[in-house]
């Protein structure tokens, strides 16, 4: 349910809208001038506010002024009578969502008002996905390790200088290159990842490098690759230990001449991106195997950053199960656990193979299975898969 506030000094205009607007489902509130409206306001939380301009004292343009300076997202509409249009308009300057003129057409007031409540909506949609983003984007951790990793990071995202990250599956490598994006000039140009392990040989260079309608059997459609996806941004090559050889000579001469070809064309495309690439396995090994091009490795390795293993940073795990515990109740809609100082101990003990996303797995599956204070007994009891 909706909750409103009507400001009038006209009382025929509050009951009407208070009338119309309750028949409609919403919670309606009414105040009599511009003052108590404004204390009704800071004093209740309300999606929308439907203020008279011509008020005694104070004037409908001053209340929405002070909305807009507590509130500045709240949807505003100015009711005007006769001979105050100018003053509408200006309220519309000044923050307002719309305004209606006196004598009231309840059809257009009901219109105004889904409008305005769907654009409210919006917007608390943006502010929950924001936040969203913002916690998943959330480095965690105090540890000397990861102090060193974020001290990398601050030096080198500012730069354009290509960075090869390592480290073992789940421990972040994604994150890394995340920061490195945002902290540089490009973190307002797109950020586009491929994974080279999940997409099949023979398809990675139309991936990357696009290709022609028609240059193979199911090119149907021209089709613009990765890296031209990335122009004036970030292309993150993850898991680029898997890529083959083909297409590894492919991007030495993109990285070389900052230029690439679709595939079926000759035509030549300029491409401005910053390079990242991340890895899981020891590519001097998969040089000396003639797995990975030497030549590749050294152009994308000017920086390299190693993100450590949850097992080198075993302090950080009260903090990450803070983390996560509230990622995961917000997400749930339900209160946050309580994690005894048992639990944690008993978190700390385990070999985290799987790193970061391994305690995030745990964590998740310990505040279903749990009540809300969850102990070492628990940790010892649902830590691992449990048998069918």
């Amino acid at each position: 349910m909706s909750k409103i506030l009507v400001i009038d000094d006209e009382r025929s205009i509050r009951n009407t809208l208070k009338e119309v607007l309750e028949y409609e489902d919403h919670e309606v509130a009414v105040a009599v001038d511009g003052m108590d409206g404004l204390a009704q306001f800071a004093a209740g939380k309300f999606d929308l506010v439907l203020c008279d301009i011509k008020m005694p004292g104070m004037d409908g343009v001053e209340v929405l002024e002070k909305i807009m300076e507590q509130q500045p997202d709240t949807a505003v509409v100015m009711i005007s009578g006769h001979g105050t249009v100018d003053n509408a308009v200006e309220s519309i300057k000044k923050g307002a969502f719309d305004f209606i003129q006196k004598p009231l057409d309840l059809n257009r007031l009901l219109i105004t008002v889904k409008n305005a409540m769907d654009r409210q909506h919006l917007v608390t949609q943006t502010k929950v996905l924001k936040r969203k983003v913002s916690k998943t984007l959330d480095m965690i951790g105090e540890s000397p390790a990861m102090q060193r990793v974020r001290e990398m990071i601050d030096r080198v995202a500012p730069t354009e200088a290509r960075v090869l990250i390592t480290g073992r599956n789940g421990t972040g490598k994604e994150l890394v290159a995340r920061w490195l994006h945002e902290k540089s000039s490009r973190a307002s140009g797109p950020f586009v990842e491929v994974n080279c392990a999940a997409i099949p040989s023979e398809l990675i260079e139309s991936e990357l490098f696009g290709h022609e309608k028609g240059s193979f059997t199911s090119a149907y459609k021209d089709r613009r690759g990765k890296f031209e996806l990335a122009i004036g941004g970030t292309l993150f090559l993850d898991e680029i230990g898997d890529m083959s050889l083909s297409a590894q000579a492919k991007v030495l001469r993109a990285l070389q001449e900052n230029k690439i070809t679709r595939v079926g064309s000759d035509k030549e495309i300029k491409v401005d991106v910053r390079i990242l690439a991340a890895t899981n396995k020891d590519l001097k090994e998969e040089i000396a195997k003639k797995n990975f091009r030497e030549d590749l490795y050294h152009r994308l390795s000017v920086i390299l950053i190693d993100v450590p293993s949850l097992n080198e940073r075993l302090e950080d795990i009260p903090l990450l199960v803070e983390h996560f515990n509230g990622l995961i109740c917000d997400e749930y809609g339900t209160a946050r656990k309580t994690f005894t100082p048992e639990a944690i101990q008993a978190l700390q003990q385990i070999n985290w193979t799987g790193n970061i996303r391994q305690l995030h797995n745990v964590v998740e599956r310990l505040i279903i299975l749990c009540g809300d204070t969850i102990t070492g007994e628990d940790v010892q009891r649902y830590a691992q898969p449990i048998a069918s």
